[in-house]
């Protein structure tokens, strides 16, 4: 190849992965919602033919240990970091927040309402998240700018959406099927009662609040253990184990453990790899570059995925509320991403961790582990992009 060519391809080449670079957030994230679409349909499946959801959630984590840690043993054997008390108690936390309480009560909630509107609740996870993140400096606000001032305003958009779609019902809205016999069928073998319609909201409310804890706990580790794919397997060891003990005292009878080869063992494995290891993973990579609400910001596409599948494939109702919902929180959502693509990347230097253990000299007492690995003498050891 001529140097004339090689003159004309490079700036093209250069400024074609440049663009990659740029969108490749995004499309993680967008394809993650595709993966968490499919999960909400077939673990309702699964629920709904007798899978119990605190098993459910052990096995998930199960399968994500054993497909995630191989990947995280000989990949990052160089670049993973030293082992601290005070990283291993967080990766604890981390294990209960979401892998435990989050995911328990999203099954039951689930279960009480449906697939899709479980899925539709998941939308006021970047507000609560925007919050969190405000609180422990995460994220700057100046609304003398117009791009953190379009952040307040999807913010609040978002959470008026929200409120619309758990108080306000409204009438069924017949889109992927007739009014005819079918229709009735399904009606009245698939709707909850208005009394499990509220509590399921409560309980997919609530999950909510856990899982945005999560995501930021997760921005604070990863700046103390940027190893990705070394932090994903023990959070899902974690939650596995401390999942295990939740089931034992919570179902004394052994038969909730039996798994066969049908939609039970279907969901725990989807699940476990797609929504647990690559999640924890890719969220992880992209939120060290744009931050904890950035990864939570495209939940409203996981919702409209949710509908479309479990009109089709469960024959489950979509309700009025849910629609207008919906839309108001689509455009909540579209301010706050277009506010945080504005924002500089990385996270901020001014964030306040609540968990770090100071002296009084102001320096983190870092209280290494018997399983620290003491060859390694570098401390900030760094770590490749996706």
């Amino acid at each position: 190849m001529s140097k004339m060519g090689d003159q004309e391809i490079s700036p093209r080449g250069s400024s074609l992965i440049l663009a990659m670079n740029k969108v490749k957030p995004y499309l993680a994230m967008v394809s993650l919602q595709f993966g968490y679409a499919g999960m909400y349909v077939i673990s309702l499946v699964s629920l709904n033919h007798g899978m119990n959801h605190y098993v459910l959630s052990v096995y998930r984590h199960i399968i994500a240990v054993l497909v995630i840690a191989p990947f995280a043993l000989v990949l990052e054997r160089k670049i993973r970091p030293k082992m601290t008390l005070p990283i291993f108690l967080r990766i604890m936390l981390l294990g209960f927040l979401e892998p435990v309480f989050a995911q328990n009560l999203y099954n039951v909630g689930m279960t009480y309402t449906s697939a899709t509107f479980a899925s539709a609740t998941v939308n006021i996870l970047p507000a609560i998240t925007f919050i969190l993140a405000l609180i422990f400096r995460l994220e700057r606000i100046n609304l003398k700018k117009i791009h953190s001032l379009a952040k307040v305003i999807g913010t609040t958009v978002t959470v008026v959406g929200a409120v619309v779609t758990t108080l306000y019902k409204g009438p069924n809205l017949d889109i992927f099927h007739g009014q005819g016999q079918q229709s009735h069928h399904h009606k009245t073998s698939t709707a909850p009662s208005e009394e499990h319609w509220i509590t399921g909201t409560l309980l997919l409310l609530a999950r909510c609040g856990g899982w945005s804890g999560f995501f930021v706990l997760q921005s604070f580790t990863l700046k103390k253990y940027p190893a990705e794919l070394s932090l994903t397997a023990w959070i899902c060891l974690m939650g596995a184990l401390e999942g295990a003990v939740v089931t034992l005292v919570m179902e004394r009878d052994t038969s909730v453990w039996a798994i066969g080869w049908d939609s039970r063992l279907l969901a725990a494995a989807y699940s476990g790899v797609v929504c647990s290891g690559i999640a924890y993973y890719m969220q992880g990579v992209v939120m060290k570059e744009r931050g904890p609400v950035f990864v939570t910001a495209f939940s409203p596409l996981c919702m409209i995925i949710t509908a479309a599948l479990g009109a089709i494939v469960l024959a489950e109702q979509v309700h009025l509320g849910s629609l207008i919902g919906a839309i108001i929180i689509v455009f909540g959502l579209y301010s706050l991403v277009w506010g945080k693509s504005k924002d500089p990347r990385g996270l901020s230097e001014e964030a306040v961790d609540p968990l770090d253990e100071k002296s009084s000299t102001g320096t983190v007492v870092a209280l290494e582990l018997p399983i620290t690995n003491t060859t390694n003498k570098s401390t900030k050891p760094s770590i490749n992009g996706c």
